[in-house]
C-alpha cells in the first residue's frame, strides 16, 4: 500500500515504453514495399487495460492494421508488378508522429511521478528516523 504510486506509475511507464516501440516499428516501416500478390506492413496499436485489484495498466495485446496497404506506382522497384505497381503499408505518418508525442509526454510525466513519490517516501523516513 506505501508505494502504490510507484507501482502503478511504473505499470503506465512499461505501456508507454511499449506504445513508443510500436510507434516506432509503424515509423520504421512506413515505406516497406511488398509485391501486390502478398500483405503489406501492417501497423500495430497496442491494446492498454486497467489492472484489477492493484491498480494501474498493461499491455493486454496487440492489434493490427489493415494487410491491403494501398498500392504505388514504382516500375523500377524489383517488387513490382507487371503493371509496375507495389504493396505499401496504409500509415499515416502524421498520425504516427502525432502518437509519438503523446506515449513521450505519457512516460515522462509517469517518470516525474515516480521520482516525486520516491523524494516524498524518502522523506517520510528520515521524519521517522529523526
Amino acid at each position: 500500500m506505501t508505494f502504490d504510486a510507484i507501482g502503478i506509475a511504473g505499470s503506465a511507464l512499461t505501456v508507454h515504453r511499449k506504445w513508443l516501440d510500436a510507434i516506432s516499428d509503424n515509423i520504421a516501416n512506413v515505406n516497406t514495399a511488398t509485391a501486390t500478390s502478398g500483405a503489406a506492413f501492417q501497423e500495430r496499436y497496442l491494446v492498454a487495460q486497467a489492472a484489477t485489484g492493484t491498480g494501474g495498466v498493461f499491455v493486454a495485446g496487440t492489434s493490427l492494421g489493415s494487410a491491403a496497404g494501398r498500392l504505388a506506382y514504382d516500375p523500377t522497384n524489383p517488387l513490382a508488378d507487371g503493371d509496375g505497381m507495389i504493396r505499401l503499408p496504409d500509415i499515416d505518418l502524421s498520425q504516427q508522429m502525432s502518437n509519438l508525442i503523446m506515449a513521450q509526454r505519457g512516460y515522462e510525466a509517469n517518470a516525474a511521478v515516480v521520482d516525486r513519490a520516491k523524494t516524498t517516501y524518502e522523506a517520510a523516513l528520515q521524519i521517522g528516523r529523526g
